[in-house]
C-alpha cells in the first residue's frame, strides 16, 4: 500500500496566502507537475502533515489547527493564529501535543479545562459580592451585623487574592493579623469557614481551605466565659439615678423594662412604637421572625421622653455624629455601641458601687428579677424571645403575649418603684 502523501507547507508560501486574501485577492498555487499556477479556493485548509493544519477564511484570519484521533473519535485542537504563531513553533507546538496524545492525554480536552478553571479562577473580593447576594441576605439580622463586620475585614486582608490560591496558612495569618479578641476571632473564623464552603459549593476550589484550622491552636485555650451578672436592687437604685446622658439613661432603662437585645432598641423606628396600644413591634429579631412587645406604663412613659429627644428622626435613638448620619443618607440611628460605652464610662468617672456591667447584662437582670416577682420560666424566657427547647419549642407557636403582658408590667411596676426612690 502506497504511504499516505504528506504535504509541507513552506513559510513564504503561507506569507503569500496571507497577503493576497487582505488584499482582496485570490490565493494561489503551482502545480508540481504542470508548473501551472492554480487558484485555491476558500476558505483554505493545507496540512503539513501529521495532524497540524493551516486554515484561512475568506476574511484573511489564519489559524493553526491539529487534527487528531483520540477514543475512537476525531478531535480538533485550536493552536493559534498565524502570524502570530509561525510555522516553525506551530510544528513543536504539534509535536509536543501529539506526544500528550501518545501518552493517553486528550489535549483539546485539557485546554477547555483549563480555560474554564482560569474563568472561575474569581478574587475573594468577588466571591463575597457573590456570597452576600445569596446567602448572606437570606440569613438572620443579627448574623448578617456580624458577618457583614467580618467579610469586611475578610476583603481588606485578603480581597485582591484568587481563591483558588488561598490556603490554610492564609487562614492563619488572616485571624493572626486581625488580632480580635477570643470571641470575635471565633466568629472571624464562622465567617471565612461560611465563605469558603460557598466556593466549594459552587466548585471553584475542591475543598474548604479552612479545614483543619483550630482557633486554639493560634490563640491559645479559650478564656473562661464571663457569666451574665443580675444587678442587685441597690444597683439598680444607683443605676435609676446615673449621671449620664438624657437619652442614653433612658436607653438604658428601657432595655432593662422590656428585655429585649440592645441591637433591636439601636435599630428601633417611631412607626413601630403603637403609644396608644402600649405595643413595640419589632420586625426581626435574633431568633428569626419579629414579635410583639407589651409596653408597661414606665416603659411608655419612657418612650414618651425619648420622642422629644429624637429631633424629628425616624429612628427612637437617632446618630448624634454628623458624619454617621451622612454616611447613611441624612438619618441613621444610633452606633451600636454608644450604650455600652456611656457606661463604662459612668462607672470610670463616678465609681459607683455597681459591678461592671454590659447592656446585655441587663437583660440577665430583668429575667432574674422577673423570676423573683413570681413570673415562671417560661414566660420570663419568651420575654427575652428565647426559643423554648426541645420538643416543646418545637410545637410551641404560642406567642405569650398576654402572659409577657403581665409579666413586663409587673417588672415595670417594680422599676418604677425604684426609680421614685419607694424600694
Amino acid at each position: 500500500m502506497q504511504p499516505k502523501k504528506r504535504e509541507v507547507l513552506e513559510a513564504i508560501q503561507l506569507k503569500h496566502w496571507l497577503q493576497a486574501v487582505q488584499s482582496g485577492k485570490v490565493p494561489t498555487q503551482k502545480d508540481p507537475v504542470t508548473n501551472q499556477i492554480l487558484p485555491l479556493p476558500l476558505p483554505l485548509a493545507k496540512s503539513d502533515g501529521e495532524g497540524l493544519t493551516f486554515t484561512l477564511s475568506k476574511s484573511g484570519t489564519a489559524t493553526w489547527v491539529l487534527r487528531y484521533r483520540y477514543g475512537g473519535r476525531s478531535k480538533e485542537l485550536t493552536i493559534g493564529n498565524y502570524p502570530d504563531i509561525g510555522l516553525s513553533d506551530a510544528r513543536k507546538y504539534a509535536r509536543e501535543k501529539r506526544a500528550e496524545i501518545d501518552s493517553g492525554s486528550d489535549p483539546a480536552f485539557n485546554k477547555r479545562k483549563s480555560k474554564a478553571s482560569v474563568l472561575k479562577d474569581w478574587s475573594v473580593a468577588e466571591l463575597i459580592e457573590d456570597y452576600r447576594g445569596k446567602i448572606l441576605q437570606g440569613l438572620s439580622t443579627s448574623t448578617q451585623r456580624s458577618y457583614g463586620r467580618n467579610l469586611i475585614r475578610i476583603q481588606s486582608k485578603l480581597g485582591t487574592y484568587p481563591v483558588s490560591k488561598i490556603e490554610s496558612q492564609d487562614i492563619v495569618g488572616l485571624l493572626e493579623q486581625v488580632g480580635a479578641t477570643w470571641s470575635e476571632s471565633v466568629m472571624l473564623l464562622t465567617t471565612v469557614k461560611m465563605l469558603f464552603r460557598h466556593a466549594a459549593g459552587k466548585r471553584l476550589i475542591p475543598m474548604n481551605p479552612c479545614s483543619g484550622v483550630e482557633l486554639s491552636a493560634i490563640m491559645g485555650r479559650r478564656p473562661a466565659v464571663r457569666r451574665r451578672l443580675m444587678l442587685t436592687e441597690a444597683e439598680l437604685r444607683q443605676l435609676f439615678s446615673a449621671t449620664m446622658r438624657p437619652e442614653n439613661l433612658l436607653a438604658v432603662k428601657i432595655l432593662l423594662g422590656t428585655a429585649v437585645r440592645s441591637a433591636e432598641l439601636f435599630s428601633a423606628k417611631w412607626d413601630e412604637i403603637d403609644i396608644e396600644k402600649g405595643v413595640w413591634t419589632v420586625p426581626t429579631t435574633k431568633t428569626g421572625l419579629g414579635m410583639q412587645i407589651p409596653l408597661s406604663i414606665p416603659v411608655l412613659d419612657w418612650f414618651k421622653e425619648l420622642k422629644l429627644l429624637s429631633i424629628g428622626s425616624k429612628f427612637v435613638l437617632p446618630a448624634r455624629a454628623e458624619s454617621r448620619r451622612e454616611r447613611f443618607g441624612g438619618d441613621a440611628y444610633i452606633n451600636p455601641n454608644t450604650i455600652g460605652s456611656a457606661i463604662d464610662f459612668w462607672l470610670a468617672e463616678h465609681s459607683p458601687e455597681v459591678r461592671r456591667f454590659t447592656p446585655h447584662d441587663l437583660r440577665s437582670t430583668a429575667k432574674s428579677h422577673m423570676r423573683q416577682l413570681g413570673v415562671s420560666r417560661e414566660t420570663s424566657e419568651m420575654c427575652l424571645n428565647h426559643k423554648l427547647s426541645g420538643v416543646e419549642g418545637i410545637y410551641d407557636i404560642h406567642t405569650y403575649f398576654e402572659e409577657r403582658k403581665a409579666a413586663l408590667a409587673k417588672w415595670g411596676d417594680y422599676l418604677k418603684q425604684i426609680e421614685s426612690g419607694l424600694v
